[in-house]
């Protein structure tokens, strides 16, 4: 396993295709596959890589894996994401009242 950042994962346009697939629910490779121009092995690789970021999780069902969103890294990523925002509002506040003393 690699210590790939969710944000480097997503910026794939493909692993973005198969990340906001698997929003609306659990998917096995194949059907990813069947719904991408790309082969699937290749639909593998970029599974490996969203795993590693911790933004999806497989569970293997008989002789298939069936893919799904990792809520546990979700929500690492929703902190993040969260964390940034507090900074663009704070900022936004600071050059506001720095403004309003100016004036």
């Amino acid at each position: 396993m690699t210590n790939i950042l969710p944000l480097d994962a997503l910026a794939d346009p493909t692993r973005r295709q198969i990340f906001e697939m698997l929003r609306t629910g659990r998917r096995s490779v194949n059907e990813l596959a069947a719904a991408l121009p790309v082969s699937q092995p290749a639909v593998s690789q970029h599974l490996r890589v969203l795993r590693d970021a911790r933004l999806v999780r497989a569970r293997k069902l008989g002789n298939r894996r069936i893919y799904s969103l990792d809520p546990e890294g979700l929500m690492e990523l929703r902190r993040y994401v969260e964390g940034l925002w507090e900074d663009v509002l704070n900022a936004f506040q600071e050059a506001a009242e720095e403004q309003s003393t100016e004036e």
